[in-house]
């Protein structure tokens, strides 16, 4: 029996290395379709957490692992030797940026390194971690290559990028449409067969190299599109317009125009990175993609922007933003979740701590946060907390905020978030 009709009848074994926010979704999905997962991460804490049938991922409910870990058909475990006894492996850990703006592919590499050490002939590895072109071809194979593995003759290997919307209800692993590209055409039948079990729909591709740049394409949109209303909302400003009420005016266009929004700047595990992964790979083969690096700009400036918001507020009432204090609504990245990577919540703080501003916040999901090299712990939300404020500054427009009680308490709002709508009074400030 092959390795595709291994799959096909749920006698193969399935690992997935990385089980963050991206990797137990889709172990949780796999282990559920009838195969046997092992989950492979190097955090100790995680492991005995999913041993022990708990979550620690918003979007997976422990009700959904624990039935799975007692029934035998999902375990996990930071040792890479199971490798040996799997038919499929998934790598799905971070790609982040290095202080330079450089893609950081460490995580890629020691991943694929300790996997490569127990691999064998028939299996199947996929790379799902968000990088630029070329990634799966140029660094992949050669460290396959390294331990006397055939890319092309005998382990299968292919590229498919994640879509993880974390805290979105609508659209789940399941049911977002899997990009894959295979080395082979066989590597592409076999992660097919692999992702038909637990995917509603997947879109084969020429190349990992094209999977791989589909990934770029999607968060570079998303990237220009914010970073275009966040200018409109700069300039709205200063003509004295509402941006919100042009956007939703803009919106009955009933073709040619998709509404995007602003916000206090631009994070995130993707969009504000995935980018820099693109115009990095642009520069090395000599072309410079200066529209999207003028679109990380522009996102970039918007905490600033924020902060002179504050400043203008204060000085209406003759009072400095030094020793002020500002309550900071939601440090996550989006709305109803715990994921603060990237969040420009924490860089609209860092501004007004290094201003002087005595800052605090309020999350119902992050407990603590560091900011400026101090841990702050997350302030219960209440009237005489919003009334003791200065100023109060929404950030992350959280579902479980009051936004009645808030706009009624507070002396001042600055609402980044458009939250306010319909309820704000006079002390609403909505940019």
């Amino acid at each position: 029996m092959d390795l595709v009709e291994r799959i096909q009848s749920g006698s193969a074994r399935a690992g997935v290395v990385g089980l963050g926010y991206v990797g137990l979704p889709l172990a949780v999905e796999l282990s559920a379709s009838g195969l046997r997962v092992t989950g492979i991460d190097v955090s100790e804490s995680k492991v005995a957490a999913i041993n022990a049938g708990r979550s620690y991922v918003l979007d997976v409910p422990s009700e959904r692992v624990a039935p799975l870990v007692a029934e035998g058909r999902f375990e996990a475990t930071a040792d890479f030797s199971v490798v040996a006894d799997l038919d499929t492996i998934n790598v799905c850990v971070p790609t982040p940026l290095r202080k330079t703006q450089e893609p950081d592919l460490s995580y890629i590499v020691e991943a694929v390194k300790s996997i490569a050490e127990h691999m064998h002939a028939g299996q199947l590895l996929i790379l799902e971690s968000t990088t630029y072109p070329g990634t799966t071809e140029e660094v992949v194979l050669p460290l396959l290559r390294a331990v006397g593995l055939d890319p092309e003759a005998e382990v299968d290997v292919a590229f498919s990028p994640e879509r993880t919307d974390p805290g979105n209800k609508s659209f789940t692993t399941r049911s977002i449409p899997k990009v894959v590209g295979g080395l082979t055409p066989r590597a592409r039948e076999a992660a097919r067969a692999l992702y038909s079990r637990c995917i509603d729909e997947v879109v084969l591709v020429s190349s990992p190299s094209v999977a791989e740049m589909v990934k770029l394409l999607e968060n570079t949109y998303r990237s220009v599109n914010i970073a275009l209303v966040n200018e409109l909302a700069m300039m709205c400003d200063r003509l004295a317009i509402d941006v919100w009420e042009v956007i939703e005016a803009a919106a009955t266009k009933p073709f040619g125009f998709m509404p995007f929004y602003p916000g206090p700047g631009l994070g995130g595990h993707c969009i504000p990175v995935d980018p820099h992964y693109l115009t990095w790979k642009a520069r090395a083969e000599g072309f410079e993609a200066r529209f999207i690096e003028l679109a990380s700009h522009i996102n970039a400036q918007k905490p600033a922007f924020v902060v002179t918001k504050i400043v203008d507020l204060l000085n209406d009432r003759r009072k400095s933003l030094n020793g002020a204090s500002v309550l900071a609504l939601g440090v996550a990245y989006k709305r109803d979740v715990d994921d603060v990577r990237e969040s420009p919540s924490l860089d609209v703080m860092s501004l007004l701590i290094e201003k002087g501003a005595v800052v605090s916040y309020a999350d119902p999901y992050v407990a603590t946060v560091e900011v400026c090299g101090q841990e702050l712990p997350a302030v219960e939300l209440s009237a005489g907390v919003v009334a003791a404020a200065d100023v109060v500054v929404l950030l992350t427009d959280h579902s479980d905020f009051d936004y009645a009680m808030i706009a009624a308490a507070a002396t001042d709002v600055v609402d980044t978030r458009n939250a306010f709508k319909g309820i704000e009074g006079e002390s609403v400030l909505r940019i």
